[in-house]
C-alpha cells in the first residue's frame, strides 16, 4: 500500500488514504487493528459505472465526519460517517475530465473545507464545502489566478495546502513552483513566485506547513534526483508574501512532506522523504538526518508524538 495521506482522530486511533482505499486504524492492547474501506466493499454506494481501481491521496476529518478524494478521472470524493459503529458512505462530489487529479485536502471547521487539484483549464482546481460537506463546488477561473503552462501540485503527502485562521496557502509545483493565498478562505486569491527548483514536470514545492500567520516553510526538490538540495528549501516571515531560500545547497535534498513540531516557536521543523526522516532546530538553517527509514508524510499529535505513512506501514514516533 502507498500511504500518502493520514489524519490524527486522537490518540492512537489515526486515519489512512493509499491507493485503493482509506479507513481508520486504533490501537486495540499492545498494537494497532485498522478497518479499510475498499471500493469492492461499496458497490451500493459507489455503483457500477465507477471504476474500481481509483487512488486516494488525500483524506481530512471534522468531529463527525471523515472525507477521502480520489486523484485521477473520475475524481471521487467520499464522505463517510459512524465508522466505528454502522458506517455510512456517500459520494459528495465526483468531477470527470482527463485532466482532473486532486492533491491535497483541508477542513477550516465542521461545515468550512476545501481541496484542491491540478488545473482542468487554466486555473488550479479548488473545491469548497460550506454545509459540513454534504455538497462541493468548483470555483470559477474567473476567481482563481490563471496557471503558467505546466504548473500544477504534488499528491505526495497531503501537505501542499495550509489552513491557518481565514487563510489557506497553496503550493505548486511542475513547470512553475508558486504559493496561492487567500486570507478570506477562498473568495479572493493572489500568488506570488517561489524561488524554488523548477522548470521541470518533476520540480518545485511538494510540501508546506505554517506555524503561525507570518512564518510558513516549503519544501521539495525533484524526486527523481532526492540528493540534490539546491533550491529546494524556502521559508518566509511574512505570511507568504516573499519567499527566500534557505540552506541552500546545504541540509536534505528532495523531501514530500515537512512539518512544524508544536510549541516549538517556529525553530523545529521535521522533513520527511523516501530518504528518511531530517530534523532542523534553527527554523531551516541547518538539519540532522535522524533515520534512514523512509516515509511520504508525518503528522504531530503534540511536541513529542507524530504518526508517519509511508509504503505499507504507519509508525508511531516519539520525539525527546
Amino acid at each position: 500500500l502507498s500511504i500518502r495521506a493520514l489524519e490524527i482522530l486522537a490518540e492512537d486511533s489515526i486515519a489512512i488514504s493509499f491507493n485503493k482505499g482509506f479507513g481508520i486504524i486504533k490501537k486495540r492492547g499492545k498494537g494497532y487493528s485498522g478497518n479499510r474501506f475498499l471500493f469492492q466493499d461499496i458497490p451500493a454506494v459507489l455503483g457500477d459505472s465507477v471504476i474500481p481501481s481509483l487512488a486516494f491521496r488525500s483524506i481530512a476529518a471534522t468531529e463527525n465526519k471523515l472525507f477521502a478524494m480520489s486523484i485521477g478521472n473520475p475524481a471521487t470524493l467520499i464522505s463517510l460517517e459512524n465508522a466505528t459503529s454502522k458506517p455510512s458512505l456517500k459520494i459528495v462530489y465526483s468531477e470527470t475530465n482527463d485532466k482532473v487529479f486532486y492533491d491535497s485536502m483541508a477542513f477550516w471547521n465542521e461545515n468550512e473545507g476545501i481541496a484542491i487539484g491540478d488545473p482542468t483549464d487554466n486555473c488550479m482546481s479548488v473545491v469548497v464545502t460550506a454545509d459540513a460537506g454534504k455538497n462541493w463546488q468548483k470555483l470559477s477561473c474567473f476567481d482563481l489566478p490563471e496557471v503558467i503552462p505546466g504548473e500544477a501540485a504534488f499528491a505526495a503527502s497531503d501537505t501542499n495546502i495550509k489552513l491557518l485562521g481565514d487563510n489557506v496557502w497553496i503550493l505548486s509545483g511542475g513547470m512553475a513552483s508558486r504559493v496561492y493565498h487567500s486570507g478570506d478562505r477562498g473568495l479572493t486569491w493572489t500568488v506570488v513566485d517561489t524561488p524554488l527548483i523548477q522548470g521541470t514536470p518533476t520540480t518545485g514545492g511538494y510540501s508546506m506547513d505554517f506555524y503561525d500567520e507570518k512564518n510558513g516553510f516549503i519544501i521539495g526538490g525533484d524526486y527523481t534526483q532526492p540528493d540534490n538540495n539546491s533550491k529546494n528549501k524556502a521559508v518566509t516571515i511574512d505570511g507568504g508574501k516573499t519567499w527566500n531560500l534557505v540552506s541552500d545547497g546545504k541540509g536534505v535534498g528532495y523531501k514530500s512532506c515537512i512539518q512544524y513540531v508544536p510549541n516549538s516557536n517556529g525553530k523545529i521543523l521535521v522533513a520527511t522523504g523516501a530518504t528518511g526522516i531530517s530534523v532542523s532546530k534553527d527554523s531551516g538553517k541547518s538539519w540532522k538526518d535522524i533515520s534512514t527509514e523512509g516515509f511520504y508524510t508525518i503528522r504531530f499529535l503534540n511536541d513529542s508524538v507524530a504518526y508517519a505513512s509511508g509504503k505499507g506501514r504507519v509508525a508511531k514516533l516519539k520525539f525527546n
